[in-house]
């Protein structure tokens, strides 16, 4: 399956979930719909919420509880973008000049602010004290992986397991809500609910990983963003992590002084390194890994097209240039 077929598996799911976004962007002040509008509809992958409806399928969900779910977690998904390019003082996502580059930081927070609210509001209409206890815990993870990571922000001793912590806090925990939240609206039996979890934090782990590669080896043009990225803000990701463990040492303190300045200077020198040292092969390798576990978490589900869906979703998280 590629990606249009598997989002031909949930295209009328998918379309209501569009229109439940966009219904719940409305306020009274203009310029709060300008912004939430510009980022949700700037050509993300919509993949969050593409798991949720999947899942939901798989567990035979009924009614539009899924939608309102997907909704919810576009919008605490979008959140933590506005939020993130204020943090990182980015100026591009996605090919397009950011919310804060456009309208500055404090509207960008605050917008992010009201898609958190709007999220809590849509939350108590599910009316499932499951789903709010999951989605809270995921919110607050979310913003102590945000700043764990912050803390780790020009530090060249991070370590391999530092880095991991960091990604399952601000990415693989909300895939992985995803997945438990569309377990229990269906009301699931436990194991298929877990099962669904795993799935989502695995698939996360793996798409997280092969971002940190495209930042290194993609094109900006393909990527909506600068290549470089992660060095230029000081970010220590598993490519610098395993160059500097299998390099040299004069290698090694070149790599330590860009992540420590925040430096591209010397980016064509850092490639070079992690290329000699089969950095990159190796960060894909371990998000190979864990998209396999991904699919074999859904053996606790018979065959169906939503399965095979959810199987294709994990290996092509694995397999893109974007």
């Amino acid at each position: 399956m590629d990606h249009k077929e598997i989002h031909a598996v949930i295209a009328g799911d998918f379309s209501a979930v569009n229109d439940t976004i966009h219904q719940q962007l409305v306020s009274n002040v203009p310029m709060v719909e300008k912004i939430a509008d510009h980022i949700i509809s700037s050509g993300g992958k919509r993949l969050r919420p593409t798991i949720v409806l999947l899942a939901a399928g798989l567990t035979n969900s009924q009614g539009t509880q899924q939608h309102q779910l997907a909704t919810v977690i576009e919008f605490l998904h979008t959140a933590t973008l506005l939020h993130d390019d204020v943090v990182d003082t980015s100026d591009m996502r996605r090919g397009k000049p950011t919310a804060n580059a456009q309208w500055g930081n404090a509207a960008s927070v605050l917008v992010g602010d009201f898609l958190y609210a709007r999220a809590f509001e849509l939350l108590v209409k599910i009316g499932q004290l499951g789903v709010m206890d999951t989605l809270a815990a995921t919110t607050r993870k979310i913003a102590e992986g945000e700043v764990l990571q912050l803390t780790n922000v020009r530090n060249p001793d991070a370590s391999e397991a530092q880095y991991l912590e960091v990604i399952k806090g601000k990415t693989a925990i909300l895939f992985q809500a995803c997945g438990e939240c569309a377990g229990l609206i269906a009301d699931s039996p436990k194991d298929q609910t877990t099962a669904l979890a795993n799935y989502g934090l695995h698939l996360g782990l793996a798409f997280q990983l092969i971002d940190d590669v495209l930042d290194y080896s993609g094109e900006a043009e393909k990527l909506g963003k600068n290549v470089g990225d992660d060095l230029a803000e000081g970010k220590p990701t598993l490519p610098t992590i395993h160059a500097m463990a299998n390099c040299s040492e004069d290698e090694r303190q070149l790599i330590r002084s860009c992540i420590r300045k925040g430096s591209l200077d010397q980016l064509n020198e850092v490639m070079s390194i992690m290329n000699r040292c089969g950095s990159l092969e190796y960060t894909i390798a371990k998000a190979e890994h864990h998209a396999e576990q991904a699919k074999l978490a859904l053996d606790a589900f018979p065959e169906s097209d939503y399965k095979q869906a959810m199987k294709a979703l994990a290996a092509l998280s694995v397999k893109r240039d974007f």
